[in-house]
């Protein structure tokens, strides 16, 4: 299993901990820290249209108006910190988030 986030993320850490306490064996990769190459981002994309981009986010708005108005691959090629946290593969299976539906799907009980 692979989490995709951030290591400062507070979501990621708390995620990979549940998963570890589960007995998953767990692989952590900071986004910032080592980038998805083009291929692993257009999966993600492909798997998750424009739910992969936090247009919330401060990083978000900080993004001048060309990238605003790119495809989500630009966006989280030039910030990755836009990314929504965690994104975790389970095999060929691909979860957005750590929300009660993703926790559900892959803690026991």
């Amino acid at each position: 299993m692979m989490i995709y986030g951030l290591n400062t993320c507070a979501i990621c850490q708390k995620a990979r901990k549940a998963l570890e306490a589960a007995g998953k064996d767990v692989r952590f990769r900071d986004v910032r820290a080592e980038p998805l190459s083009e291929a692993e981002l257009a999966e993600l994309v492909v798997e998750f249209g424009d739910r992969l981009v936090d247009r919330k986010s401060n990083d978000y708005r900080a993004l001048n108006d060309w990238l605003k108005n790119s495809e989500a691959e630009a966006q989280i090629s030039a910030k990755p910190k836009v990314m929504v946290r965690p994104v975790i593969r389970d095999q060929d299976r691909f979860y957005l988030g750590w929300d009660d539906a993703v926790q559900k799907e892959l803690l026991p009980g």
